[in-house]
């Protein structure tokens, strides 16, 4: 645990009692500091009060009297589509709010590291798409380097339920929008932004309100290195504006798309080959097409990403070259679970939205598609652009006839993630990759995008 500094003594509320919540509130306990939590579920309310920790309705008038901050679970909106009530509350008596992220960075460097040889650093990922393998990716390569790490945020444990790091730890963290958006504290060593998509646009607002949540990681405070991906034009923007010049090597530019050039520090993959560059001269090269793990550009994407976060710690290229040969990928995120009869079958559950479905789909051929779900902003039209690598599709989901009716390919409408898998490997035939990408959200038939990989994986393998 990550004790919580600076407000010893102080009264700090707690809003959301999920596993940030309750983590939030542990760490403030740790440091000192007198936790006052609440959540409308009573459900919720009775495992925090199980672990000893004071419950009162933060609703209630006068609530934050002597309430020194309120710290927010990244689920509940803070300002669009529009701010909870306690948050209200909190801005009407002058309380500062806050997140876990936050209480993060304020307490992580303490007066021990002073022994140390080499301080600990932190490596914090975010973007649309990609941000979880890139993690576990930047993980696995310090772990292949013998670095210590922890991996933590969105993915793995809790920021604050890390352990307090050694020396010359390095600590990898996804950070959502969610988190990013409200933080007040935001000081990682190595920030990388792995691209922008529609994602999440009623949270914030629309795209301007997205980016702009995105950006804080470089903005406030400001990491020693910046690693942005720059297909995009948010990606060239923040570049520029972290810049001095086109060779400054703080900013590493990532691409998959086109070849960098210029004086600065450059890592990109043209035709799965990837090139870093430095002052204008290639210093290493690896190639991809090989590694099972990081299948397709996205993949790719991921793996420049990685490649330049772990440079910036001093990685060299053939430790991070060796440890993409090694990793396994995660799983619900192109994950091969099963290959027979000459048919392969892939489950990326995690493809949620429209660009990452499509980047999935851009990975394989003669593709058996199992699409659908709760549709998000922005409409189908960008998977239109690759679907000549689609057979047919399978939709699923209880709006299934009418994502179906968007689908630029045959599209046979299904309903249940059964009936599909069923369908899909009736008409397989050699050659052919069975592919779960819905380009929706699950929560119209599912807990979480893990469970509806979980049910793909089931109805596969007890078909096989």
């Amino acid at each position: 645990m990550i004790p919580v500094l600076g407000l010893s003594g102080a009264k700090v509320a707690v809003l959301g009692l999920g596993r940030s919540g309750l983590s939030a509130a542990r760490a403030l306990e740790a440091g000192g500091a007198v936790p006052i939590c609440w959540d409308d579920n009573p459900d919720a309310r009775a495992r925090a009060e199980a672990e000893g920790f004071a419950c009162a309705d933060l609703r209630t008038h006068g609530a934050f009297e002597d309430v020194a901050r309120l710290i927010v679970s990244p689920g509940i909106p803070h300002l669009y589509p529009a701010p909870n009530p306690v948050i209200v509350a909190a801005w009407a008596a002058g309380v500062p709010v806050d997140n876990d992220i936050g209480l993060f960075f304020q307490s992580f460097a303490t007066s021990e590291w002073n022994r140390f040889d080499t301080a600990p650093r932190v490596i914090a990922v975010t973007g649309s798409n990609g941000k979880s393998t890139t993690c576990a990716l930047i993980h696995h390569i310090m772990e292949v380097a013998g670095r210590p790490s922890q991996l933590a945020g969105n993915i793995g444990r809790g920021v604050l339920d890390i352990e307090p790091p050694h020396d010359g730890e390095v600590v990898v963290l996804e950070l959502s929008s969610y988190q990013t958006d409200l933080a007040r504290s935001l000081t990682p060593d190595v920030a990388v932004f792995t691209n922008l998509s529609p994602d999440h646009l009623d949270r914030h607002a629309g795209m301007g309100g997205y980016f702009a949540a995105k950006r804080r990681l470089f903005a406030e405070g400001g990491p020693d290195r910046a690693v942005i991906g720059v297909d995009e034009h948010e990606g060239r923007f923040l570049a520029g504006q972290l810049s001095e010049g086109n060779g400054d090597d703080r900013v590493i530019r990532v691409s998959v798309e086109e070849k960098l050039t210029g004086p600065g520090w450059q890592v990109f993959a043209k035709k799965g080959f990837l090139a870093e560059f430095r002052k204008g001269r290639q210093v290493a090269s690896v190639d991809l097409r090989g590694v099972a793990g990081l299948p397709g550009a996205h993949n790719h994407q991921n793996a420049c990403a990685a490649y330049a976060a772990a440079r910036a710690v001093g990685v060299a290229p053939k430790v991070i070259e060796q440890a993409f040969h090694e990793f396994a990928g995660l799983p619900h995120r192109s994950q091969t679970i099963a290959e027979a009869a000459g048919v392969r079958y892939v489950n990326d559950s995690k493809a949620t939205n429209v660009d990452s479905a499509a980047k999935a789909l851009s990975a394989f051929e003669n593709i058996r598609w199992i699409c659908g779900g709760l549709q998000k902003e922005g409409g189908l039209d960008p998977l239109n652009a690759v679907s000549g690598r689609v057979k047919k599709a399978y939709v699923i989901g209880r709006e299934a006839a009418q994502f179906a009716m968007q689908l630029d390919v045959e599209a046979q409408v299904c309903g249940t993630m059964a009936e599909a898998v069923a369908a899909a490997m009736d008409d397989a035939e050699s050659g052919d990759v069975v592919l779960l990408a819905p380009a929706a959200a699950s929560f119209d038939q599912y807990d979480s995008f893990e469970r509806r990989g979980e049910d793909f994986v089931d109805q596969v393998t007890r078909r096989l």
